[in-house]
């Protein structure tokens, strides 16, 4: 049992796909399952269910996975452990941040981070959930920055911050005129909403529909600030986290908080629970976990654009102070 036959293994029980995995591993194809099938025979158990262009892990592939997974990690860690004993200073983080959080918490986390190291390197990632939770697991991000829930059992999973998604609305919107706006008053309307393949997309539809309220959703965007245009434009009504509201210095939309239960998303760091963190990320993580901290320890009532509050609901105006 050789250590690229269980880089193999793994890149192929990761991706699901012998071309695909051959691909990451920057191997030939006919090669890389030349050394799986050699590696089959040394154990004497098939590791791989093959299901046309799909492969699956056998009850033998599932227990070698683990036990591989770990050696990896712990060769990974041996070659940081030697680079780190040369330099602490010098180095890279690699940052996962979904595509709601990355243009929000990404640029000062890096600025701060790049004024305390300036000699360290920071890779910024920004894709979907699924992805980043890839990127985690094999190794490819230091962390990733993600919405819950997160239910992986090899991911350590730290909450940083709980946000409200405000209803955003044309200012010549109806609803934008009452004092008090509940989530009945979004029966009917018109809604544009992030892709599926986005989660706040489908935690928006998960809120609504435990509301008993059906969303009517008349469009669907790759991109936050798409929605938000077609707010502004008068297509629909949608639901927008309150960092993206903060950083809306237009007047083209205002923002209403829902009266009664309020939608609210958690966002988090993840990490692999097995892969080692040299100093440099610790100080990465330890500098995110600071900014949360300011965060939450802000007042409510406080935001970074002017906000007018009723008895009955509260309001974000956009502009400028």
């Amino acid at each position: 049992m050789e250590l690229h036959q269980l880089r193999y293994f793994t890149a192929v029980a990761d991706l699901g796909n012998f071309t695909k995995a051959a691909e990451k591993c920057f191997v030939a194809q006919p090669s890389l399952s030349q050394q799986i099938i050699k590696l089959e025979k040394e154990l004497g158990q098939p590791l791989f269910e093959r299901l046309g262009r799909k492969v699956l892990l056998t009850d033998a592939g599932r227990a070698l996975y683990q036990q591989a997974v770990a050696i990896l990690s712990s060769l990974e860690e041996a070659r940081q452990r030697v680079t780190e004993a040369a330099d602490a200073q010098h180095g890279t983080v690699t940052v996962g941040a979904i595509p709601t959080v990355a243009p929000y918490v990404l640029p000062k986390l890096v600025r701060d981070f790049a004024r305390a190291f300036p000699s360290a390197s920071v890779i910024v990632h920004e894709d979907l959930t699924e992805h980043t939770i890839k990127g985690c697991l094999a190794g490819e991000l230091d962390l990733g920055i993600v919405a819950l829930p997160i239910l992986d059992p090899l991911l350590s999973v730290e909450p940083l911050f709980e946000e409200e998604l405000w209803l955003a609305l044309p200012p010549k919107h109806a609803l934008a005129r009452k004092k008090r706006v509940t989530i009945d008053d979004l029966e009917g309307e018109p809604f544009i909403l992030l892709s599926e393949a986005h989660c706040l997309g489908q935690q928006i539809v998960s809120f609504c529909t435990q509301q008993s309220c059906r969303p009517a959703v008349t469009c669907r965007s790759a991109q936050l600030l798409t929605v938000q245009e077609l707010v502004a434009a008068g297509h629909g009504v949608s639901l927008i986290p309150d960092m993206a509201c903060r950083h809306d210095r237009g007047a083209k939309r205002c923002y209403r908080s829902l009266s009664g239960r309020r939608p609210m998303r958690t966002l988090a760091m993840i990490w692999h629970k097995h892969r080692y963190q040299p100093p440099l990320v610790r100080q990465f993580i330890d500098l995110l976990r600071r900014q949360a901290a300011e965060r939450n320890s802000q007042s409510p009532m406080r935001p970074a654009r002017r906000r007018r509050a009723s008895e009955t609901g509260r309001e974000w105006a956009a502009g400028s102070q």
